[in-house]
């Protein structure tokens, strides 16, 4: 098969989005698939010698990430926009016999561009929901009520989801959310699995040595995207009283964003530089692996995560998980017995996070179970189950749609 992705982020860009569609790729091409991904270029834009119309595999590794020239966003230095006209050149060479399938990864360019193309050849076409907007877009769109923000976000995800064959939603709970919106449109539940990679040991010893933390310091660990969506304030006013329970507790928050400024500010405000660690981004084949076994407890209070890929890593590492259970994160933690589901409420939170911290035989024995949790979300599987709705969508285009073969035929010959 011959699947065409759109995303407008991947990596270098580090976050849930660029993670599950490296993780689907790789699945997807080892069962003997067709995987090309079509992605903006990170850094300068630059068209590479030999490139069709604009485009480049920027980093000369993967012939089938075609990388398109982008600009930066405003106010948001880690994300770009694709280049339209640069994007628009590259698909036009696209012919039917190239693509069966078109999967939208996320909703901005990317969606438009990808729409276009599937009806230009006839293709089936499928999107993923990613990005539960409705609960922080008024924090990208300051003065705007967010009352308004809201009603936005639910229009625009509606009239997005109506354009496509079929959803695929990382969660059950953000299923639900979108058809409480009113969206029509078929959804399947499919999360994003864990690779054999992320249950490979790593070696916390090893991170503390090298970051300066004390071998036998009570450690909790975020790892994510620094933004405000992430609920990241709440687990510093957390740590206040966290502090008062454990002296010498230390977070480290592990991630880059834009509300990094924000975050510093707020640490410094609450007297917690001692116990505030800041990593930028790392290896997640390497390094991440070391900081999340460094950890003795991984702490995590996002409420608008579509499903919460932090948690499931953590666990595979096993780490005991300390966190709110909303919207994705509700179905990883669904009958773990590896992690303490608290409520978001200071007192209950700090207290769920003590107690992982000052008992070394509990850590141990949720850190086990977490593990074994983990192990429940094979990265194959669900791959597997995702080519099954490729296929399915393609025999009902076939079925249902008659004019689609009528329609490449008559494209071949433009």
């Amino acid at each position: 098969m011959k699947i065409l992705m759109l995303s407008d982020v991947f990596f270098p860009r580090v976050n849930g989005v660029s993670t599950s569609i490296q993780t689907f790729r790789a699945d997807l091409q080892a069962l003997g698939h067709s995987v090309t991904l079509v992605a903006p270029e990170y850094g300068a834009s630059h068209e590479q010698s030999g490139a069709p119309a604009g485009a480049s595999n920027a980093s000369g590794a993967d012939p089938q990430i075609v990388r398109i020239p982008s600009r930066p966003v405003p106010r948001d230095p880690e994300d770009r926009l694709f280049v339209w006209s640069k994007l628009m050149a590259y698909l036009r060479t696209l012919r039917p016999d190239d693509v069966d399938l078109v999967h939208i990864q996320t909703p901005f360019m990317a969606h438009y561009a990808g729409v276009r193309l599937a009806r230009r050849l006839g293709a089936p076409l499928i999107e993923t929901y990613h990005t539960y907007f409705e609960h922080y877009l008024h924090h990208y769109v300051p003065g705007l009520p967010a009352a308004l923000t809201r009603y936005v976000a639910r229009r625009f995800t509606v009239a997005q989801c109506h354009d496509v064959q079929a959803v695929v939603s990382p969660s059950r709970q953000m299923a639900e959310a979108l058809r409480a919106y009113g969206v029509q449109t078929p959804i399947e539940v499919l999360p994003t699995g864990l690779p054999p990679l992320c249950f490979k040991h790593g070696d916390g010893s090893r991170y503390r040595a090298m970051q300066g933390i004390a071998p036998d310091r009570p450690t909790a660990l975020f790892v994510g995207r620094v933004a405000h969506e992430k609920n990241i304030d709440f687990l510093i006013e957390m740590l206040v009283r966290l502090r008062e329970m454990v002296p010498n507790v230390l977070l480290i928050i592990a991630g880059e964003g834009p509300a990094e400024a924000h975050i510093r500010a707020l640490v410094t405000a609450r007297g917690l530089d001692a116990h505030v660690h800041y990593q930028g981004y790392m290896d997640r084949h390497t390094t991440l692996l070391d900081c999340y076994r460094a950890a003795d407890a991984f702490v995590f209070a996002s409420r608008t995560e579509t499903q919460g890929l932090v948690l499931l890593e953590a666990m595979a590492q096993g780490t005991p998980v300390v966190s709110t259970a909303v919207m994705g994160t509700a179905d990883v933690l669904a009958g773990v017995q590896g992690a303490v589901v608290v409520p978001e409420e200071i007192e209950a939170f700090a207290t769920g996070v003590a107690r992982v911290l000052g008992d070394r035989n509990l850590r141990a024995q949720l850190g086990e179970l977490a593990r074994q949790d983990a192990l429940r979300w094979s990265s194959r599987h669900m791959a597997e189950r995702l080519l099954k709705l490729y296929e399915q969508l393609i025999e009902d285009d076939l079925v249902t749609r008659p004019t689609a073969a009528e329609t490449r035929e008559e494209v071949r010959g433009t």
